[in-house]
């Protein structure tokens, strides 16, 4: 194991567990650079205050752990969200991350249609998503420009549209595999997310050639281009990374190094500098007040409750604030 550093001196590797983090490594005899997160006390957190069903837990905590290994890549201040909308039983789910380390997280799904589902067995994540789209958008801040991509999601789970996206969006051989589980011991249960990232990036972008998709529906007689190879290298990476096993993205007795280095010992691997990670919400009275005062007086007396005052959740934390009608007038 290599750590970061002038010398890149190597040491042994680190058997102590670290939750809430995304480790950096590189491993570059295959000129592979990737991300591993391991989510504890922030996921549980996140999913817990929900109180989310079990299979919508699960799917929500493969959003946050996707939504950190691609967000944690932004290099200077800025937000990361990935947003679903789907004709599925979970028809929408928003992922947070503000760079460097605040991730929120939450989702929307039918109740009905869900116990319908847990009824018949059918509750995997593709189950559950359904047909649509998912979006990812980065917005760096001050004058840069704000950039979205979109991919279909077409019955399948994170991990396939992940796969997707890279190949057809950004062009880079990318393996990407999620895991989420909950323990549950004498005192209660948690949450536990983890995730693994490998992209293949050569110094010359012509090695980064993958197989082509299949044609499709193309009329008949139409000639199928010539099948792309892809570089040795990225086989053999992508074969390494594929033998991660769920059980050890979420092992709080495995450490990050050492779950890397099973993976890629044979070729050597370097780890940076890692990176904590906390879930924080960023609303606050003074947003909420904010937004309320946007609606006209006629709209915020509609919101007006028994009370008489007017209350709003926020969708991520679960915070209940109540304001006075009168301190808008």
């Amino acid at each position: 194991m290599q750590p970061a550093s002038e010398t890149r001196a190597s040491r042994p590797v680190s058997d102590r567990g670290h939750d809430d983090t995304v480790l950096p490594f590189a491993v570059a005899p295959l000129d592979l650079r990737g991300r591993l997160v391991r989510l504890g006390p922030a996921i549980d957190h996140i999913l817990s205050r929900h109180d989310y069903p079990s299979a919508v837990a699960r799917l929500a905590g493969e959003a946050a752990a996707l939504t950190v290994l691609l967000g944690s890549s932004l290099k200077i201040d800025g937000r990361f969200q990935m947003q679903t909308r789907t004709d599925g039983i979970v028809d929408m789910i928003v992922v947070d991350f503000d760079a460097p380390d605040r991730l929120r997280a939450f989702a929307r799904f039918d109740a009905a249609r869900l116990n319908e589902a847990i009824a018949q067995g059918g509750t995997s994540a593709a189950d559950l998503l359904g047909h649509g789209h998912l979006a990812f958008t980065i917005e760096r801040g001050g004058d840069l420009a704000r950039y979205q991509g979109v991919v279909s999601l077409e019955g399948e789970g994170f991990e396939e549209a992940a796969h997707r996206y890279f190949r057809q969006s950004e062009q880079i051989p990318t393996f990407v595999r999620l895991a989420v589980a909950e323990s549950v011991t004498g005192s209660g249960s948690s949450w536990r997310a983890g995730g693994l990232l490998v992209q293949f990036l050569p110094e010359g972008p012509e090695r980064q050639r993958q197989a082509d998709l299949h044609p499709g529906d193309a009329p008949e007689g139409t000639a199928a281009s010539a099948v792309a190879v892809e570089d040795d290298a990225w086989t053999e990476g992508k074969a390494l990374a594929a033998t991660v096993e769920d059980h050890e993205l979420v092992d709080p007795t495995l450490s990050g190094e050492r779950l890397l280095y099973r993976l890629f010992h044979e070729r050597g691997v370097r780890v940076f500098q890692s990176q904590p990670i906390q879930d924080v919400c960023r609303c606050s009275t003074e947003r909420v007040a904010s937004m309320l005062r946007q609606f006209t007086p006629q709209e915020r007396a509609e919101m007006v409750g028994d009370n008489g005052k007017i209350g709003v959740t926020c969708e991520f934390c679960s915070t209940h604030r109540e304001f006075e009608p009168s301190e808008f007038d």
